[in-house]
């Protein structure tokens, strides 16, 4: 009883705080875009255009999740649209309007992210609306070295290992480069790249036999990678110096070479293996709760910022990309302008295969990560058995998901309690 009068009380506060906005203009809580910088640009470049006016409220996670609770449970409120990551939607899968009959004739939008949208409902709960990623990049000098008949924007992991073999036996030193530093954004490869375009799977089949083929084919790529990528955590620098001419990791990572030598550098998908091209978006959705004051209304803003004026206006002010294939303008930074058209193909690939960040995990995120950390580390830099290091280490993963009861999240099938550990 209590904490139903905490609640109600709290949406009380909250729609009060708003009710002079909210006859006039549509509420967006967001827990994007929340630095003061970025604040500003969504509010005067990208929502100022917006018939009647958007009152953008960005949140820090505590604030934007208890506002979103009140409301959703009192079933009353006065935000009008939610903007947030994949995983804090997923948590109000049941609170959001369908958006299938928003109007986006004329906007391509990644099949892949519309498929994430209806949480596995014919219902699309959210719109994709902006997204960062991983990709590759590499010194325009390694193209000459691709293997026959290989197409830089349709790579296979087979590919790059050719590739990689090609430049380290011509140019006569290792060129591939691999964010294994302390601080570099291995795990992620390992999670959302490598393993699931093995296995179409994060957790259920880490110990698979596709498992160990995945692990083979990184120890043969791992043949011809500079040895000092046990250095490296953000991949500009070492392309920048010249000693890596091919390399992956986030596009934040990535952004300072294709900014100071824009004409050196290109950048394409991540590869494909036998179970798709796998990649890991740090995705934003957008989405309408059944509690909001005037739903049609809310699906106008919607509309909006799935245009492509607005998703490029939306690139200018948070540096993510579209989800959309908006014509990128030829004034953005070199960065964009080439690691934008990269982002876009693979999302949109016909095998794209999003692997969620983690969902669920808590505070216990850090030690899912670490294992695949040792399992890189055991299997790779320390050349143990494959098979034996999968087992162990899949008992490690089993046990964190019964402790944290965390469900399968994509591209696992959805579970009853935790994901289970073939």
């Amino acid at each position: 009883m209590r904490r139903t009068l905490k609640t109600l009380a709290i949406a009380a506060l909250a729609i009060g705080l708003t009710a002079s906005t909210a006859n006039a203009q549509v509420l967006f809580w967001s827990n994007q875009a929340v630095p003061v910088e970025e604040t500003q640009k969504m509010r005067e470049q990208v929502l100022k255009a917006f018939p009647g006016g958007v009152d953008f409220q960005p949140q820090e996670p505590g604030p934007f999740i208890t506002r979103i609770q009140a409301e959703t449970e009192t079933g009353t409120g006065a935000i009008g649209v939610v903007g947030g990551l994949y995983g804090d939607l997923a948590n109000f899968a049941d609170s959001w309007v369908d958006l299938s009959d928003v109007d986006l004739s004329g906007v391509a939008v990644s099949p892949a992210f519309l498929e994430l949208g209806k949480f596995g409902t014919s219902e699309q709960k959210f719109l994709p609306w902006m997204q960062a990623n991983y990709v590759m990049a590499a010194n325009k000098q390694a193209l000459q070295y691709l293997p026959e008949g290989a197409d830089v924007n349709n790579l296979t992991y087979d590919q790059v290992i050719a590739w990689a073999k090609n430049l380290a036996e011509q140019t006569g030193s290792p060129k591939f480069g691999f964010p294994a530093g302390p601080k570099g954004l291995k795990h992620r490869f390992f999670q959302g790249f490598l393993l699931p375009a093995f296995t179409g799977s994060e957790v259920t089949k880490f110990r698979s036999a596709e498992a160990e083929q995945a692990w083979g084919k990184f120890k043969e790529l791992w043949q011809y990678t500079n040895p000092a990528s046990t250095n490296y955590d953000f991949m500009q620098e070492p392309l920048l110096t010249g000693d890596v001419w091919l390399a992956f990791d986030h596009i934040a990572r990535l952004s300072e070479a294709f900014n100071q030598k824009p004409d050196d550098f290109v950048a394409f998908p991540a590869p494909s293996g036998p179970k798709g091209r796998a990649f890991m978006p740090v995705l934003a959705g957008i989405a309408v709760p059944k509690s909001a004051p005037d739903v049609a209304k809310s699906k106008e803003l919607i509309k909006y910022m799935m245009q492509p004026e607005t998703q490029v206006a939306t690139l200018l002010a948070t540096n993510f990309f579209p989800t959309t294939d908006a014509a990128l303008p030829a004034d953005l930074p070199a960065s964009a302008r080439a690691l934008g058209p990269a982002v876009q193909a693979m999302t949109s690939s016909p095998d794209a295969l999003p692997a969620l960040l983690p969902v669920g995990l808590g505070d216990k995120a850090g030690q899912f990560n670490q294992v695949y950390i040792d399992a890189f580390e055991r299997i790779v830099l320390a050349n143990q058995d494959v098979r034996q290091v999968l087992d162990q280490q899949a008992e490690t993963l089993r046990q964190l998901m019964v402790t944290t009861g965390a469900p399968c999240w994509l591209p696992d099938a959805p579970s009853e309690g935790p994901c289970p550990v073939e």
